[in-house]
């Protein structure tokens, strides 16, 4: 899959997690991660660093897969948005330049 980015020509590769255990697994134990992991199906927006071993930029969207709030995790940390998201994204740290209110394409 590609995520193309409105302020970036970097397409890069995406994962999703569409099932319960792709979201609770997530990106934990990963050692690195190059892509993006796009979480649908969702129930909770809430999300975890637990057992993570690096930071991470997640992007939270509405309906319309447009951003309305974005925040860096370190590992072993929570956090909650201030709405329920329809999409999440997560990628490493300054992977992506992305703000509040770029509409992205998940392909």
């Amino acid at each position: 899959m590609i995520l193309k980015t409105p302020h970036n020509p970097l397409e890069i590769k995406i994962t999703y997690a569409n099932t319960f255990y792709k979201r609770f697994k997530g990106l934990m134990l990963k050692k690195d991660f190059d892509g993006g992991l796009v979480f649908t199906n969702l129930k909770d927006s809430g999300i975890h660093t637990i057992f993570m071993r690096f930071e991470i930029d997640i992007y939270f969207f509405d309906e319309n897969k447009v951003i309305y709030e974005k925040v860096r995790l370190k590992p072993w940390k929570f956090y909650r948005p201030k709405k329920p998201a329809k999409f999440i994204l997560e990628t490493k740290k300054d992977k992506l330049k992305l703000k509040i209110g770029d509409c992205l394409d998940f392909i």
